[in-house]
């Protein structure tokens, strides 16, 4: 037995719900605000931006945005822009998460974002233990980054580089985290093809 709502019956309850259009660069949702609602895209197409840096676009129809201000009872950690004109089912989340059929595909969602990061974290581990260069490891911070956000989820994250200097031997005995720098800078040329 799938807990995967039915689509017709999503469908149903969204066409139910009032419907909010952005233009291309009107915010959509404002990183430290607390909104109180859901937004789900009907069509169109989105940047997610934290701290002056995109982490990712999102045009998936179906795709929730704001569901982490509501699960965890705080302000939104991103901002969300519209990249060209965007059509959102507008939800209160109150009513929205009281409704089950709501609640599984919000929980759906999540649950394949999470998944995906999983899979995008098991090959970074893979590449770190093989020294791999520092911008294979780099792209792969990207997709992680992308899976992360795909599905609309205004997440926390800070863009990460390899830095090898970081991770001097015998770096496998050491975490990966420790392999990761919140800057570009480069401190020395032997670092220069770390770079992503």
């Amino acid at each position: 037995m799938s807990l995967i709502p039915n689509s017709a019956a999503l469908q149903k309850k969204l066409a139910d719900l009032p419907i909010a259009i952005y233009e291309a660069d009107e915010t959509v949702l404002t990183a430290a605000s607390t909104t109180g609602r859901l937004l789900i895209l009907k069509e169109g197409a989105v940047s997610i931006v934290k701290d002056g840096v995109e982490i990712g676009n999102v045009s998936e129809p179906g795709a929730v945005f704001g569901e982490l201000s509501v699960l965890l009872d705080r302000p939104h950690t991103a901002d969300v822009i519209a990249v060209k004109t965007s059509q959102f089912y507008v939800a209160s989340a109150t009513l929205f998460m009281r409704d089950p059929v709501a609640l599984l595909y919000v929980a759906a969602v999540m649950a394949r974002r999470l998944d995906r990061a999983n899979e995008g974290v098991i090959e970074l581990k893979r590449q770190v233990h093989a020294g791999e260069p520092g911008v294979v490891i780099g792209k792969t911070v990207a997709k992680i980054e992308r899976l992360l956000s795909a599905g609309g989820s205004a997440v926390s994250a800070v863009r990460l580089y390899f830095n090898p200097l970081l991770c001097r031997p015998p770096w496998r005995a050491r975490t990966v985290a420790n392999c990761w720098s919140k800057s570009r800078v480069v401190s020395s040329s032997r670092d220069r093809h770390c770079r992503t």
